[in-house]
């Protein structure tokens, strides 16, 4: 049914093949019927036709669309199916702390490792019924896969985000390089004074990607950008507002493998399976007393940026065991 209307929408021929190995997935995954999976998936193929030809330009900061349509609603449809049972939330006591924190207008930046493009989504599902004032509240920082990859982008239009070029986008194209500097720029003032105002809840992948597996086939935790870290601690500062580090852990690999590289061309395949997911939420962290004696202001960044992502790390060991 909706792999004959794929053929009549025309897509091109590379996005039709990702299209078609995308509900096949699906469809093995949640064991669902052509039936049961046509309307979203024919209101997922009208998206993705719309990104084809029409591409959404995402603001710096970019609010979740959730009228006329609700994007965010359409991508948690998407992912409960593929969370199976016996998914799990570790750290009860540190949500209570963000929510208190929120509400007194105090920020919280969640320094964490990420593994799919999904990974707000399954946050989101997560945390849903217990910690809904937090979802509604988090905050994204988003890089050019998610923003321009027609696929990614009817998921991303759902979600709050900040939107940033990281070095390795920058440096591909030098006719949009100028171009892709001034919007990180712009980010940047947008993420001053939303901390400024107080009451944000900020997730950031200080790696700058996804976790991947190593020659010998073990999935590492990337390790964490000292500037990125430090951007945040200074950022921080400067808001004049308290804010609360929280080192995160989030188990969601399985259910959207990323390419075993770094592709930076668009149009990477999806394949997907049902899977447990974890989220592991850390004891809060002090950006000021990691760096140690150093008196060398590298050295002490590194210091820092290391001992976020040992603890991150730690706690990705932990969601293993599970």
């Amino acid at each position: 049914m909706f792999l004959e209307e794929i053929r009549k929408k025309g897509f091109p021929e590379k996005n039709a093949a990702i299209l078609k190995e995308f509900y096949k997935d699906y469809q093995k995954a949640t064991g669902k019927t052509d039936t049961e999976l046509y309307s979203w998936f024919s209101t997922f193929s009208d998206l993705l036709q719309e990104q084809i030809l029409n591409p959404y330009s995402f603001e710096p900061f970019h609010k979740a669309i959730r009228d006329p349509f609700d994007y965010w609603q359409f991508g948690q449809d998407f992912v409960k199916p593929l969370i199976a049972e016996g998914s799990s939330i570790i750290g009860e006591h540190v949500l209570q702390i963000i929510e208190t924190a929120l509400a007194k207008k105090e920020n919280v930046v969640l320094l964490s490792n990420h593994q799919t493009e999904i990974d707000p989504q399954v946050m989101g599902c997560l945390l849903e019924k217990t910690h809904p004032s937090i979802i509604e509240k988090l905050i994204f920082i988003a890089g050019q896969k998610v923003i321009t990859d027609p696929f990614a982008i009817p998921f991303s239009m759902g979600c709050n985000l900040l939107c940033i070029y990281s070095r390795r986008y920058i440096d591909i194209d030098l006719t949009t390089k100028t171009h892709k500097q001034e919007h990180n720029t712009h980010t940047m003032r947008q993420m001053g004074a939303l901390l400024r105002e107080g009451g944000k809840c900020i997730y950031v992948a200080p790696s700058g990607g996804r976790d991947r597996r190593n020659a010998e086939g073990k999935l590492q935790v990337a390790s964490f950008d000292p500037d990125s870290v430090e951007m945040f601690r200074l950022m921080s500062l400067k808001s004049g507002n308290p804010c609360h580090f929280i080192p995160f852990a989030l188990m969601t690999y399985d259910m959207l493998p990323p390419p075993e590289t770094v592709d930076l061309q668009i149009g990477e395949k999806r394949p997907l399976q049902k899977s447990r997911v974890h989220l592991y939420f850390g004891p809060e962290c002090s950006l000021t007393t990691l760096g140690g004696e150093s008196s060398s202001k590298h050295e002490r960044r590194t210091n820092i940026a290391m001992a976020i992502w040992e603890q991150v790390a730690a706690q990705y060991h932990y969601l293993e065991k599970l």
